[in-house]
């Protein structure tokens, strides 16, 4: 049970600070061999390269991250205003035996980590987050209750939201709070729900501790919100498709409690009630697709009669038993034991049933229209790297396809557009030839596109400087082709689009 008082957190928080327990020290501390296999959960050169080592950062790792049981004595020195005692009445450490592994302790009776506690951030700020001790220091399969700490979806949603100063702002599924302080960083205010008491705990200790406030509330999904509205809602909601039969444990964090993908499909349908005018979601999800199933016929279904505007991109896509190995490990069974082939089979007894071939992951962005335009949508298949953070791509994607949704043709050809700075042109052909067989433009930035063009394309854009407007130039290049206006028009066009919603164009 972890215990917020006030005067211990604020306490913890400059020992913390004094210590130098963030993430660029670790990193220095740690080095990058040790530091890489501790993101593949490899812990044990990271225990290695501490070893012995007791400046106070040093000991914080082995004691929150590595599992190691550290003597009280030690604890007072590391952290000299919270102590040992401190540490005990915050509920973040117990008496316990050390884990495997570790060497034995001198200087009293040894104390272990309650909680998982580490330094995250964003490339500007650093926080600490608390959550439950990992399956590698549990040692075997996770509690149902288990509350994440920072993983890949929270980092990749965290990459993919859009952060303009906002009013109100909304982490729907909390877990422990990782979210709501990148929230707090440009919403006046924020709102955190969850489903689970342990998280909401978990999220409050780690708001303290951050000096953050937020405003938490139980409930599932929606069901918290009333009537409410806000300006920006973020989910990384329980959307892992789990089977619905007995024996298979339902981890709060991860399911839902729903069959298939209709918790996400229910998500967003129902998240636009939610939205204010202009307001915009960033959630993740998985669909679920049977065999020769298009993905974005089955979102498409979804968004039918929301009235919002949707751009998803689709990450990546699993087949079905790749996709139950995934999740069936993530709860800490292990390939080879009974326990593992019993879920396993479950898993695959599921996608049978309801004939699901193939799951795919990806990046749901939804935009409550401010006036009362028809929505539009844009669904993009997209599995190659992409820029980091992808928020201030998403922002700018918002704004150009909400633009092109505005105006029409005509107000297009108005504008004398500019190549973005990050666009290259490549050009491929036979040596000697006098023409290339292949132009393309390479975006180095956002979602890093690749778009093949046309000689006339290629011509178009290669006049994109911000002087002539776009009918200008249709007009110039039909001089040059011999070929009527209004053909160097319809071809240029649909073009002219493609690349202002992406950023290629400004």
């Amino acid at each position: 049970m972890l215990t917020a008082d006030p005067t211990r957190i604020h306490d913890l928080r400059a020992d913390l600070e004094d210590a130098g327990y963030a993430v660029d020290a670790l990193a220095d501390l740690l080095g990058p061999a040790a530091g890489a296999a501790l993101h593949r959960d490899q812990l044990l050169p990271a225990r290695r390269s501490l070893a012995g080592r007791d400046e106070p950062a040093a000991l914080l790792v082995r004691l929150f991250v590595l599992g190691e049981a550290l003597p009280a004595a030690l604890l007072d020195l590391a952290l000299p205003r919270t102590g040992a005692a401190g540490l005990r009445d915050l509920g973040l450490v117990t008496s316990g035996v050390r884990a495997p592994g570790t060497a034995p302790t001198r200087g009293g009776p040894p104390l272990t980590a309650a909680v998982d506690l580490r330094p995250y951030g964003d490339g500007r700020r650093t926080w600490w987050v608390v959550s439950d001790l990992s399956e590698l220091l549990v040692g075997g399969p996770l509690p149902t209750s288990h509350v994440l700490g920072v993983g890949g979806a929270s980092t990749t949603l965290a990459s993919w939201t859009p952060r303009p100063p906002v009013d109100r702002a909304l982490d729907l599924g909390t877990g422990c709070g990782v979210q709501a302080l990148h929230l707090s960083g440009h919403a006046r205010s924020v709102v955190a729900t969850d489903v689970s008491a342990r998280a909401l705990e978990m999220a409050r200790f780690t708001a303290a501790l951050n000096d953050v406030f937020l405003e938490l509330r139980e409930g599932s999904m929606l069901e918290p919100l009333g009537e409410e509205a806000f300006d920006l809602v973020v989910s990384n909601p329980p959307f892992v498709i789990t089977p619905r039969q007995e024996g298979v444990p339902r981890y709060g964090y991860r399911d839902g409690g729903l069959s298939g993908d209709r918790l996400v499909a229910d998500l967003v349908g129902g998240i636009g009630r939610h939205l204010r005018p202009g307001g915009t979601a960033q959630l993740l999800a998985n669909w679920e697709l049977g065999p020769g199933e298009d993905w974005t016929d089955h979102v498409s279904g979804w968004l039918e009669g929301t009235g919002l505007d949707a751009w998803v991109v689709q990450r990546e896509v699993q087949d079905a038993e790749g996709y139950a190995e995934t999740w069936v490990r993530d709860g800490g069974s292990r390939p080879g034991t009974d326990g593992f082939d019993r879920l396993y089979g479950a898993w695959l007894d599921d996608f049978a049933a309801r004939g699901v071939e193939r799951v795919g992951f990806g990046v749901v962005t939804l935009q409550r229209p401010a006036t009362g335009r028809e929505p539009w949508r844009d669904l993009v298949d997209v599995r190659h790297p992409v820029a980091g953070p992808m928020g201030p791509a998403v922002l700018a994607g918002l704004r150009a396809r909400t633009w092109l949704a505005e105006h029409d043709d005509d107000a297009l050809l108005d504008v004398a557009w500019q190549v973005a700075d990050d666009v290259t042109e490549e050009r491929v052909g036979r040596p000697g030839a006098p023409d290339p067989r292949v132009i393309q433009l390479r975006q180095g930035g956002g979602l890093r596109r690749t778009v093949r063009l046309t000689t006339l394309g290629a011509g178009f854009v290669g006049a994109c400087d911000g002087d002539l407007t776009a009918r200008q130039l249709c007009a110039g290049l039909a001089v040059l082709t011999e070929v009527g206006t209004p053909v160097v028009v319809d071809e240029v066009l649909p073009l002219l689009r493609d690349l202002v919603k992406d950023g290629l164009l400004r």
